[in-house]
């Protein structure tokens, strides 16, 4: 059974890819936070807690976030917290639907589970999670047979594989065996 240390994440990523960026991971925060480099201080991707999916969710933002953003506190966005009404909620996933299926390409490279997620707890019921779970679900499979992932995140999802002794392939077969779909 492997061991899911975030802070093995934190040191993986500096070693193999964050150096290379100038960024560094780390956990700990109540709620995740990029912060642009500042001077001699490399840039921060703050992920939640210890929590390992954290990590790796965080990362994927990054990964997708262009020279340009990466130059903005969050890279930019705007965020909602918890309670999100309808309108809010829909915004905040066609947002999401990206860096969740690099998370989940990112769990399948190291052999950890992943369900997708709203992160909308306090507010109602303003999707069906059947309906976010096949839009990952369709982005991540695009990106393994059409291509098109960000760069970073192709070499993120390597590193990952290659220390985890992992490998999903070139197909969708060993993501299905990883990805838990959402209970019905």
């Amino acid at each position: 059974m492997t061991d899911f240390s975030a802070q093995e994440l934190e040191t993986l990523f500096w070693h193999r890819l964050g150096r290379q960026w100038h960024t560094r991971l780390a956990g700990g925060a109540e709620e995740p936070l990029y912060l642009p480099a500042e001077g001699q201080c490399p840039a921060l991707i703050r992920y939640a807690h210890d929590y390992f999916r954290s990590a790796l969710h965080e990362i994927a933002h990054w990964c997708i976030a262009g020279p340009r953003r990466r130059l903005q506190q969050d890279y930019g966005y705007w965020y909602a917290p918890d309670g999100r009404d309808a309108e809010q909620q829909a915004l905040f996933l066609r947002v999401e639907e990206k860096p969740q299926a690099l998370e989940w390409l990112f769990c399948a490279a190291c052999g950890h589970d992943f369900c997708v997620s709203l992160d909308n707890l306090d507010g109602g019921d303003v999707m069906n999670p059947a309906d976010f779970e096949a839009r990952v679900r369709g982005r991540a499979r695009y990106w393994l047979e059409q291509g098109g992932m960000p760069e970073r995140g192709l070499q993120w999802m390597a590193i990952l594989a290659e220390h985890y002794q992992a490998s999903p392939g070139p197909d969708m077969q060993g993501l299905n065996q990883v990805f838990r779909p959402w209970p019905r």
